[in-house]
């Protein structure tokens, strides 16, 4: 037996290969594209509104550009020369497969079935031999036949007769698959000849070189420097760096946008000449004089003043287009808008690393002037200027007839809550609104989602009391309540309450499932779909944001975090029917961290912030009662003492003396009662220990 190794001259075996590879890559690349987007930005619906403001369609232009790089053309490139690649192989696999000869097969030869007898095969045969004889038959020349062609089917049918019938031959074709016995094989080796034909070998060397010597080394090396000069925050690191020597415990939200300059993420806007052109423009229009604040642009004096001491280049320019777009101050050149426009989105995911340092060192006013920062760069807002400038159409002079001498700014909730006729009466008139374009306003501000918090407790899952270092549960319950919503429905007192899941009920205790009211009243399990808020509304900014609520507590007296922020992007429950109607469905927010290690009462303050919109966030104080273990014990095996019950001996004793028997629940003793009023510790049916906290009134 010998082996042959040849390469694949006639295109049998490379287009099998080819088509593999090509598989591997496309069809995972194609579903990669081809997928539904799960991302927020994607999923959630909008605010509906027809206003745009000046300059929309720039703003428009870099969010198509923004998608479009999302959706990464390259991948799309790349998946199409795929699917080009594997149909090419499949016709050649095809075109080989009908000229491609049969594995030799007796049964297919002879021309009978495979379950045959050796009787029918042997009748069989000699009604070929009586036609395909060499001494019977002659060539047709009608038929491009010869005598070699007959002889060698003969010998075909000869040998395909022996191997059914001779035991030697057959026990070789069963073993070897030849009537012959072992052959030689050949291996084919999916490689075109032409590869490795004369004369080529020095351009197959040149490609493994460029493959293996200059391509992969940069791909790999190209990846391995993308990780490691990335944040996970997606931030260049030493843009981080940058924000890092920024820091200060007293940094307040001007100061912070001196800060978000440092970002070397600028570099690739403002590219050569554009890193100066138009700087001293720039520059004359947010230092003029302001209606609201003392310059256009919203600086204060000390943030004018970093402005100046910065040299000429590229981060001056980009404090300028900063300033300029929270001021919205008009540039009067196309590039200079735009440029404007585009450097918002790069100072907010700044602004998020520099979340990320701040909560490294825990202190409260950096975290929250992270917060409102990133509030302002969504709502194109100067630090000082009034909440009442997120709703369209709204100008200075507009905001000053409402706010009136009021040394602070109105809210858009506490716009909306007054009566129709004095919202007209003081915002529309001649130099102030339409009556167009205040319906605008207030439609645009009863879509907007105000989380107003109705309750926040403690609580420890199973248990009736919180113990030093148990893992304690912060609920927060709260509705979203659109600025100037009417005939909000009371809080039904039993959406407060937060029922712990059964023991055994794994869905509902890894969140696959949650309890609800049906119509009837009555909880029903159904499944946890997360909910997402309307895009936010912000005309000015170039992306599609999501909006997103921060939920911590801090310690007041010492200006340091207590427990880290949580982030809920999505929940529970719809806020918005399908027809843009709120629900007011009660929302539950939830946030574990282990209680502190000693007994006492320790009150916090709890900051609900929202990262999109400038006034909507909740600070109150809460206050958390940790019991001593062993107190807790005591007080709970004096709860389990109780009256006998109705269907035991001491109870029949008990109602033959006169005594009452009890049919529910033992009753709370007056004492404990008290005791309870006096901690802040409500119990609640579900046999859970919270701890209960003033609130705001919804009102």
């Amino acid at each position: 037996m010998s082996s042959d190794y040849s390469y694949d001259s006639e295109g049998t075996y490379y287009p099998f290969f080819i088509f593999t590879l090509s598989t591997i890559v496309t069809l995972p690349l194609t579903y990669s594209l081809l997928k539904p987007s799960q991302d927020p930005e994607a999923l959630a619906p909008r605010i509906q509104t027809s206003y745009k403001p000046e300059h929309a369609d720039l703003v428009q232009a870099q969010r198509a550009a923004h998608k479009r790089r999302q959706r990464k053309l390259k991948r799309a490139v790349v998946a199409l020369l795929g699917w080009a690649t594997m149909a090419g192989m499949l016709y050649l696999i095809i075109t080989t497969q009908r000229t491609e000869a049969k594995l030799w097969n007796p049964y297919d030869i002879l021309g009978i079935s495979d379950s045959a007898t050796e009787k029918q095969i042997k009748s069989h045969y000699k009604k070929l031999s009586v036609k395909f004889h060499p001494d019977k038959i002659r060539p047709d020349p009608a038929k491009n036949e010869t005598a070699e062609m007959l002889n060698d089917k003969w010998v075909d049918l000869t040998k395909a007769y022996q191997a059914l019938t001779d035991e030697d031959v057959r026990n070789n074709w069963i073993q070897f698959g030849h009537p012959d016995g072992k052959q030689g094989f050949s291996i084919g080796i999916a490689l075109p000849t032409f590869i490795v034909s004369d004369g080529n070998g020095k351009y197959v060397v040149l490609v493994y070189a460029l493959l293996l010597g200059v391509l992969l080394p940069y791909y790999v090396g190209s990846w391995w420097y993308g990780t490691q000069r990335m944040t996970k925050d997606g931030v260049q690191v030493e843009s981080a760096n940058s924000l890092f020597r920024e820091y200060s415990e007293a940094i307040d939200e001007g100061d912070l946008i001196t800060a978000l300059s440092t970002g070397k993420e600028f570099r690739s806007v403002l590219k050569g000449d554009k890193a100066e052109s138009g700087l001293s423009k720039i520059e004359s229009r947010i230092l003029a004089d302001g209606e609201v604040t003392a310059y256009a642009g919203g600086l204060a004096v000390k943030d004018k003043e970093k402005l100046e001491d910065l040299e000429g280049g590229v981060r001056r320019k980009v404090l300028a287009l900063l300033w300029a777009y929270l001021g919205r101050v008009e540039l009067d050149e196309p590039a200079l808008n735009s440029a404007k426009y585009m450097v918002a989105p790069i100072a907010q995911s700044l602004c998020r690393s520099f979340t990320a340092i701040s909560l490294a060192y825990g202190n409260t006013t950096p975290l929250l002037s992270s917060y409102y920062t990133s509030q302002r760069l969504i709502q194109a807002l100067p630090p000082k200027a009034s909440p009442l400038f997120q709703l369209p159409h709204f100008t200075p002079a507009v905001a000053k007839a409402i706010e009136g001498d009021s040394k602070t700014h109105a809210t858009v909730q506490e716009f909306m809550d007054l009566p129709d006729s004095q919202r007209r009466h003081v915002a529309v008139g001649n130099g102030l609104l339409s009556e167009e374009q205040y319906k605008t306003a207030v439609s645009v501000a009863r879509q907007l989602p105000y989380f107003r918090v109705a309750k926040a407790f403690f609580k420890v899952t199973g248990e009736r009391f919180i113990i030093p270092g148990s893992l304690v549960t912060f609920v927060v319950k709260g509705r979203f309540v659109p600025p100037g919503s009417t005939d909000v429905p009371e809080i039904d007192e039993l959406d407060l309450e937060d029922v712990d899941p059964a023991e055994d009920d794994l869905d509902a205790m890894l969140g696959r499932k949650k309890m609800v009211k049906d119509a009837d009243g009555n909880m029903v399990k159904e499944d946890n779909k997360p909910i997402a808020p309307p895009l936010a509304f912000a005309p000015y900014y170039s992306r599609d944001y999501s909006p997103k609520w921060h939920v911590f507590l801090s310690d007041s007296k010492q200006g340091k975090m207590a427990v880290p922020p949580f982030t809920f992007a999505t929940f529970d429950k719809p806020i918005f029917t399908p027809e843009g109607k709120p629900t007011y469905h009660m929302q539950t927010l939830k946030a574990q961290f282990a209680a502190p290690p000693q007994a006492g009462k320790y009150t916090f303050v709890m900051h609900a912030v929202c990262d999109s919109y400038v006034g909507f966030d909740t600070n109150m104080e809460v206050t958390l009662s940790v019991e001593d273990a062993s107190k807790a014990a005591q007080m709970t095996a004096e709860d389990e003492i109780s009256e006998p019950e109705e269907d035991s001996l001491a109870g029949q004793m008990n109602a033959l003396k006169g005594g009452s028997v009890p049919t529910t629940k033992p009753k709370k003793r007056k004492e404990e009662s008290d005791s309870d009023e006096e901690s802040g510790t409500d119990e609640e049916e579900s046999d859970t220990s919270d701890t209960n906290t003033d609130t705001e009134d919804e009102s």
